[in-house]
């Protein structure tokens, strides 16, 4: 079937990409199968995660399916184009459909786009994991394909202003090797060795990073372990709890 939305919004945003001059570093894109299906797992710190995770997959010639929250899928910009493009709505109070949904299109070929924390971590560190991804996988006889993103929340995230402004961007992409999904594990050992690479990978993105905070009001973006004024995972999980 033709891709008569995704192609062109890909095009669209490769040419703002290049356009703010992001410094995209992807290195390990030929870990994403040219052919069949696989579940494609990554970190998640920026509304804009999906994009750059995407843009991943291109070098193989594959396009991702994401689940992503069902509110996207209302909004009368983003509906008509995650809609368009294909991805998957998350009902997070009714996941069946979207997990049926999601099992249909890998058992079709497609690589589906995963973020097992299932939201923005506020910290930057990586939260514990859902299991969804690892069973998908192990119903559906795919892989799963771990990864990290680093820089995209300087772009866009949650509590702070997104700053499409700020030109020339380092956006750091690792995808690791595929994990097999085996259906003699239980879910839980693959999605503990999953994000035990997906933490590797994210540190390896950091390390990669070229910049770092250029003065003290600039350390937000950096995790507090690294020296940096984001909240802990403590702070952000006292937080949320005060807020609930």
């Amino acid at each position: 079937m033709a891709e008569l939305v995704y192609r062109p919004v890909v095009g669209f945003a490769q040419a703002l990409f290049k356009a703010w001059d992001l410094k995209i570093d992807c290195k390990g894109s030929e870990n994403i199968p040219r052919s069949g299906g696989a579940v494609l797992v990554s970190n998640h710190i920026s509304y804009l995660d999906f994009v750059f995770n995407g843009l991943a997959a291109l070098p193989q010639k594959r396009l991702v399916r994401f689940m992503a929250k069902e509110s996207v899928f209302r909004h009368r910009i983003s509906g008509p184009l995650m809609r368009g493009m294909k991805h998957i709505p998350v009902d997070r109070k009714q996941g069946e459909a979207a997990y049926a949904h999601a099992l249909d299109s890998l058992r079709s070929g497609e690589i589906v786009g995963v973020f097992p924390e299932a939201t923005i971590s506020q910290s930057f560190t990586l939260k514990s994991f859902k299991s969804g991804a690892a069973r998908l996988a192990q119903e559906a006889g795919v892989p799963l394909i771990p990864m990290a993103v680093w820089g995209t929340q300087r772009l866009w995230t949650k509590g702070h202003p997104r700053n499409f402004k700020r030109s020339h961007t380092p956006i750091t992409i690792r995808v690791g090797e595929a994990i097999e999904a085996s259906k003699d594990k239980y879910a839980g050992a693959i999605t503990r060795q999953l994000r035990e690479r997906v933490q590797e990978l994210l540190e390896a993105a950091q390390r990669a990073y070229p910049v770092r905070p250029k003065d003290a009001h600039d350390t937000w973006w950096m995790p507090a372990h690294l020296g940096g004024t984001a909240p802990t995972p403590e702070q952000v999980r006292a937080a949320e709890s005060s807020a609930g």
